[in-house]
Order: C-alpha cells, then sequence, then structure tokens
C-alpha cells in the first residue's frame, strides 16, 4: 500500500523494499525483545508461566506491530532518503542498496529504543501478550514516541510527517 506521509514521498522503491522487508524485521525485533527481556528479567532461566509463553511464542502475525513499521519506514524516508535515484558506482542494484541501508538503519534505531524497558513492554504487548492484554491499543502511541524522541519528527493527522520543534 502506498501511502503519502509528506508531500515529497515519493520513493517508491525505497517504500516498495522496506514493505517486503516488513515481516523478518519485526520478525527479528520481537525474537530480539523476547531474548532481551529473558536476559532481564529471567537471568537464571527459571521456567514460569511468563517464560513458557515467551519460549513457545510463534510469530505469525505482524499486523499490530504494521503501523509502527510503516512510520519509522516514512520517518526514515523524511530523515535519511533523497527522493532521486543516485549513480551506484560500484553496479549494485537501487533495491539491493535500499534494502541494505534500510536494514541498517532499522537494526540501528530498535537497538537504541530496546534500551527503553516500556519500548520492550511495548512490543511484547503488540506480539506475545496480545490475545490477553486489552490495554494493548496504549502501546501503539508509546513505540511512536520513541519514533518521534529518537529521530526529531513529529506525526500530524493532516500535515503528515514534520520536524519537531524543541
Amino acid at each position: 500500500m502506498v501511502r503519502k506521509f509528506f508531500p515529497h514521498d515519493k520513493n517508491y522503491l525505497l517504500e516498495e523494499v522496506q514493505l517486503d522487508l516488513q515481516h523478518p524485521l519485526l520478525g527479528k525485533l520481537v525474537r530480539k525483545i523476547i531474548l532481551l527481556y529473558e536476559q532481564q528479567n529471567n537471568p537464571l532461566g527459571l521456567r514460569d508461566a511468563i517464560s513458557e509463553k515467551l519460549l513457545n511464542f510463534q510469530w505469525v502475525n505482524n499486523q499490530p506491530l504494521a503501523s509502527f513499521y510503516q512510520n519509522l519506514a516514512a520517518a526514515y524516508r523524511y530523515k535519511c532518503s533523497n527522493n532521486q535515484l543516485e549513480f551506484l558506482w560500484d553496479g549494485q542494484d537501487h533495491q539491493k542498496k535500499y534494502a541494505s541501508d534500510w536494514e541498517i538503519f532499522f537494526e540501528e534505531m530498535t537497538h537504541r529504543f530496546c534500551a527503553h524497558p516500556l519500548f520492550v513492554q511495548a512490543v511484547l504487548d503488540l506480539s506475545v501478550f496480545l490475545p490477553e492484554n486489552p490495554t494493548a491499543s496504549l502501546a501503539e502511541s508509546r513505540m511512536n514516541h520513541f519514533i518521534q524522541l529518537h529521530l526529531e519528527v513529529k506525526f500530524h493527522k493532516q500535515k503528515g510527517i514534520v520536524e519537531r520543534v524543541a
């Protein structure tokens, strides 16, 4: 789905690459979060109901995290991308370059976000604990807060993405 997040959001090739990588990257994020949560909250590896749920979790539905992913992807296009195709001197395909750059950025940003327990809990709320968590809808706004804070952008319903004024 092509959605314009800001007036010059026209790098459709990059957006297509980002959408193609959505499921694998979100899957990696959820696995990273589960591992991090277990390391921080259960360093002895004791089995209880939560650790069993984390251990047995199967990642199949990326829909609850899709909004976060698409907002982060749009913020990347706004802050880090150029709407013009550049000449790649090494002969690399544009889609491969975009995929590589986007994966590196996604890993960097989510690594930063994972340093915050609220982000870790929000991801768990929208993945592992979603069926039994009635307040999971608040997690999406917590996750968007991290995008806005770290990339210094703001999401407006009418204007789209704009620079955040300090």
